[in-house]
């Protein structure tokens, strides 16, 4: 280690991390990223703590949840300071749909202000994230290629591109010929609507990923890297559950993977440690 090296670990305290590999994530391409909903109720505690708690562990990239017109309560210059200050980017972004919940940063609440605040910020995706239950009707259901597309026109003006991403309930009958994924998949443009795909929800559905690589190469750009246990199927740490990461990286050029996230809805443990082991086992793996 070359001292200026020593010097600007120390300062940012990472040099006890260095001897893990940490450090040499950038050189070896390996840029840790994860989904902030992970760490939800320490971000609604302390925002900026939080963030650096994240930089500490030798993340570099994030994809926030909850925009609202404001970035956690700040502004986009002030969250853009602090995403500066600590060495962090944000590379996507979740919205809901605003059909029934029209709150700011919705699809269908003044999207485009949305857009401009994302693109000031620098991100390169903005997704839709979730159907509320009283959302999932069969009309709601029609209606949703439409919604995805005229979003995604917004945002690729702005140089953003859009993005779905599912949970389980996507893979339910739709009508007597495909689900509502397929449906969404067909009925909306492959070049506005790309997905983020959620390896753990397509996993407790019973769903084989590649099977939708194979049907729809190069639509999987996003993916949310996260594990499941045997039994239960609740949330597990990655490489403490029964998904077989390792076969499904290796389809990455098939399924059109850019980016990636790390992101454990809930756990059995203190979140940061769960955190902590799936980065060990990222690290140790060929995931990038």
């Amino acid at each position: 280690m070359q001292r200026k090296d020593f010097i600007k670990l120390s300062s940012l305290g990472l040099l006890g991390l260095y001897s893990c590999g940490i450090s040499n994530v950038k050189n070896n391409k390996k840029t840790l990223a994860i989904q902030l909903y992970t760490i939800r109720d320490a971000i609604s505690a302390n925002l900026e703590k939080t963030l650096e708690r994240l930089a500490e562990l030798g993340f570099k990239e994030i994809e926030i949840y909850g925009f609202d017109g404001t970035f956690y309560g700040k502004t986009r210059y002030e969250f853009q300071e602090i995403l500066k200050n600590i060495g962090l980017k944000v590379i996507s972004s979740h919205h809901t749909t605003g059909i029934l919940h029209n709150d700011k940063g919705t699809l269908l609440n003044n999207w485009e202000k949305s857009v401009e605040d994302l693109q000031y910020i620098g991100s390169k995706y903005m997704v839709c994230s979730y159907l509320f239950p009283e959302e999932r009707t069969l009309e709601n259901y029609k209606k949703i290629p439409e919604l995805l597309d005229k979003s995604g026109e917004l945002t690729k003006k702005a140089g953003i591109q859009f993005a779905y991403h599912n949970h389980d309930f996507e893979f339910q009958e739709f009508d007597k010929t495909q689900n509502i994924y397929d449906f969404i998949l067909e009925n909306s443009s492959s070049d506005l609507v790309k997905m983020e795909l959620d390896l753990y929800w397509i996993s407790k559905a019973g769903i084989d990923p590649l099977v939708y690589f194979e049907k729809y190469p190069k639509r999987f750009c996003l993916w949310h890297i996260k594990d499941m246990k045997a039994e239960s199927k609740d949330f597990a740490e990655i490489g403490n559950g029964t998904i077989d990461f390792k076969r499904i990286f290796e389809a990455k050029e098939k399924a059109g993977l850019q980016h990636w996230f790390l992101e454990q809805d809930s756990s059995d443990k203190e979140i940061f440690e769960s955190i902590k082991i799936s980065r060990d086992y990222i690290l140790k793996n060929d995931f990038f």
